[in-house]
């Protein structure tokens, strides 16, 4: 235990914080004292420093008297920058949920969208269900997770909040419903109805205790709400102008479609962000994408849909349709390619850039190999790995010979000196042609 929290002062923490949320996760707590030990923990950016003495544990309340007495005390902050990039200065991603790929289609408000943007036609979710599709957006893997369960990463698992830091790139999240920024806990109901509103499977920055361990970090997960704007601190950061750079916005259960239906997400989706194609606040050189966690039919290929839209958008390409191969790597191979930022030497590395973006950052936008249009994996369940419930392997190192890639990326430099001496296996390559579970990564059949 000393050497696996070696640099890692809220370790103890968490394990309380965990046992207190969930307990049958303990179980993974252990398995992760013993393997994360194979590296040092990766240095957290400067600015996320404590000033709340006892905030660690106030983030995690969650009864209705506790919530309200933490709300109270989070700490909310905007930082702001204006770092220019090759093809878009923000980038917006915004998720729904659980959806076939021609049921988006056939939506009348997402094709609303699509006809103001790009139609991405043959984009993918990378596994099931919706946790594992959000942790591998930001983190270029799933790490065998086939649950929704409270899974927390070792700060040695580095994610795009640290490559963005590194250039200053100013981000956030907004989650619908919220109950205050930094919130920990798995889930929060509205308490007029019962529905469900916020849950912490939705929300990519709460799963990694690199994040988690600085108040700094909480204090940029904050709500949005269109049913009570006056406490959406989306729509207050849009009228501050002090939206960061980088934005996720994940809407409640309802909203995303997630407990309702595609016809709920579209109308909820259309509504919030009409008005924001139009306010100079938000859209200054912006590209927005709009897509789903997964589809709904688990027996399918994972194919879901894809809108790029904004005026980061070339007008000639408007109403086009792109049918080159992306999944959710793609939107850090994105991000990466236009800040010029380095990887974190795992599928981000060969993922595609969005073409688009890919002209003017001179990416090169791969093909499958096979001759099928469409991909001859489903990407439909999950390969063994650290967060498998049912076939726990250890985390498996960045690959650092990725260091050499067609995209012309370095490793971030944190990783490399992370997992430099680690001896744990890699499976990492420079392809667009990702494992799922019926084609695991050699060593990790579930």
């Amino acid at each position: 235990l000393s050497s696996t929290c070696q640099g890692m002062p809220s370790c103890l923490p968490f394990v309380l914080r965990l046992a207190a949320f969930h307990p049958f996760k303990m179980r993974c707590v252990t398995f992760a004292v013993f393997f994360a030990a194979s590296a040092r923990a990766a240095a957290v950016d400067a600015r996320a420093a404590s000033s709340n003495a006892g905030w660690e544990t106030r983030y995690t309340a969650t009864g209705t008297a506790a919530v309200a007495a933490a709300a109270a005390t989070a700490k909310t902050s905007s930082p702001t920058s204006n770092v220019k990039g090759k093809a878009f200065d923000r980038f917006v991603i915004i998720w729904n949920e659980n959806t076939d790929y021609d049921k988006a289609r056939g939506d009348p408000n997402l094709a609303w969208l699509t006809q103001r943007g790009i139609l991405l036609d043959n984009n993918f979710a990378v596994t099931h269900p919706s946790e594992p599709n959000y942790f591998a957006s930001v983190s270029g893997d799933y790490f065998g997770m086939q649950n929704d369960d409270f899974n927390r990463a070792d700060r040695n698992v580095s994610t795009v909040f640290d490559l963005l830091d590194t250039k200053g790139i100013s981000w956030g999240t907004y989650q619908e419903d919220l109950p205050f920024s930094g919130f920990e806990g798995m889930a929060w109901v509205n308490h007029k109805n019962g529905a469900n509103d916020y849950v912490r499977k939705h929300n990519p920055p709460i799963f990694f205790d690199s994040v988690t361990s600085s108040e700094q970090r909480l204090s940029q997960i904050k709500n949005v709400s269109m049913s009570q704007p006056e406490r959406s601190q989306f729509h207050k950061d849009l009228k501050a102008n002090k939206l960061p750079q980088w934005i996720w916005v994940t809407p409640n259960m309802t909203s995303d479609g997630h407990d309702t239906s595609v016809t709920v997400a579209g109308t909820w989706t259309r509504n919030f962000l009409e008005p924001l194609l139009e306010d100079k606040n938000f859209m200054n050189n912006t590209l927005v994408l709009v897509t789903f966690d997964e589809n709904e039919t688990y027996g399918q290929q994972n194919r879901i849909l894809g809108i790029l839209l904004g005026d980061a958008v070339p007008k000639e390409l408007v109403g086009s349709t792109d049918s080159n191969f992306y999944n959710h790597y793609s939107e850090l191979a994105t991000v990466q390619a236009n800040w010029d930022l380095p990887t974190l030497g795992r599928w981000d590395v060969g993922a595609n850039v969005y073409k688009s973006v890919a002209e003017k950052t001179k990416s090169v936008v791969r093909q499958w190999s096979s001759a099928a249009t469409v991909p001859d994996r489903f990407w439909n369940q999950s390969y063994a790995g650290f967060f498998n419930t049912k076939a726990a392997k250890q985390y498996p190192k960045p690959n650092l010979a990725l260091e050499k890639n067609a995209g012309g990326r370095k490793i971030l430099d944190s990783v490399k000196q992370t997992w430099k001496d680690s001896q744990a296996p890699t499976y990492y390559e420079d392809t667009i042609q990702v494992p799922d579970g019926l084609h695991p990564p050699k060593g990790y059949k579930a």
